[in-house]
């Protein structure tokens, strides 16, 4: 069974031919983007910020990302292509190895869990937009429909693909109040069941 790479989109992984100097540059920002977020919270992100917990000029930072929506972007592109490679060729049952219904289930959960874990970061890198960027949800869609394919549904799978995001995206996830585990597990468990129907399993 073939997975989803040949079929997909490619996938975030940084800007292509950097310097070798500019791309520990990149990293070094990145990492102090990322444990000021773990540290501090998203808002304590600054350019500023960022450039004292790299130990770099602040002006390095604008010539790297030209603003904080920027930088955010960069965070979340980084986040996501962690995330890619482990639906690509992590472990199963989210990455390749396992039924393809499993691997289904295993993406929804993982998919929303991504979410909830970024809602914040989400709405930085996007300017309240509230939506990944264009890419990286091309991406996801794309792995649903090869996963809808292998499980053999019929009718339209482009159109049936981004109906199963809708759910495990911000905007529907910002109707509730509360995210907490029991959020997460009733979320899950409806699409899961919404999954059985369109699979009809």
């Amino acid at each position: 069974m073939t997975d989803a790479r040949s079929d997909l989109l490619p996938v975030l992984s940084g800007p292509p031919s950097e310097r070798s100097d500019a791309a520990r540059n990149r990293a070094a920002l990145m990492t102090a983007a990322q444990r000021l977020i773990a540290r501090d919270g998203i808002r304590a992100v600054t350019m500023a910020a960022v450039a004292a917990e790299a130990g770099v000029g602040k002006g390095t930072v604008f010539r790297r990302f030209s603003s904080r929506q920027g930088l955010m972007a960069a965070v979340l592109d980084h986040s996501e292509a962690v995330w890619q490679a482990s639906v690509l060729s992590g472990p199963p049952p989210l990455g390749p190895g396992a039924d393809p219904l499993d691997r289904l289930v295993a993406f929804g959960r993982s998919r929303l869990e991504t979410t909830l874990s970024h809602v914040d970061l989400i709405r930085q890198a996007s300017g309240g937009l509230a939506g990944r960027s264009h890419p990286a949800y091309a991406f996801a869609v794309m792995h649903l429909r090869y996963l809808l394919r292998e499980l053999e549904v019929a009718g339209d799978l482009p159109l049936i693909a981004v109906a199963l995001m809708a759910p495990l995206e911000t905007p529907a996830l910002d109707a509730e109040i509360v995210h907490d585990e029991q959020f997460v597990d009733r979320v899950h468990a409806g699409w899961v069941d919404l999954v059985g129907r369109v699979v009809k399993r």
